[in-house]
């Protein structure tokens, strides 16, 4: 089951539900194992996959192509971007801020015309709210996100 706290946005003056991940991150070795389990492959194949799969998606999304893994999503490379008025002003190499990978999960069309979204189960979620602690009583800035960044890589 998922986990939830209160949070409040210092900027914006409001509270709201924010999601929480708890502990450390489950390891490829772990997700190997657990494929390994339920399929015919060994662990260490498994490991081998997973572990050449980044490379394989760099390639194919330095060609400008997406990447879709079926039952997971579409992966490809987005731009972050500064935005000039002027089109004289336009230069890639200086707009240009950051690369980042965009994931979108696959979906699914249920029975009943909605969509269900891979990684979501079509039931809703348990959710369990986590204690208040000191440090959820000072207002935090921005998304709210700031105290899970140095250990959370998804942040």
């Amino acid at each position: 089951m998922p986990f939830w706290k209160k949070a409040f946005s210092k900027r914006t003056g409001v509270h709201y539900p924010q999601a929480v991940v708890q502990g450390k991150p489950v390891e490829t070795e772990t997700i190997a194992r657990d494929l390994s389990k339920i399929s015919t492959v060994s662990n260490s194949d498994v490991q081998a996959v997973l572990g050449d799969i980044s490379g394989v998606m760099h390639t194919r999304m330095s060609q400008g192509k997406s990447v879709h893994i079926k039952g997971l999503g579409y992966f490809r490379y987005v731009l972050d971007t500064k935005r000039v008025k002027d089109p004289a002003d336009f230069d890639f190499e200086k707009q240009v801020q950051a690369v980042r990978v965009q994931f979108i999960p696959e979906r699914t069309r249920t029975s009943g015309g909605a969509y269900t979204r891979a990684l979501v189960d079509a039931e809703p979620l348990e959710w369990i709210e986590l204690p208040a602690t000191a440090e959820d009583s000072t207002p935090s800035g921005g998304s709210g996100n700031d105290g899970d960044l140095e250990e959370n890589p998804l942040g």
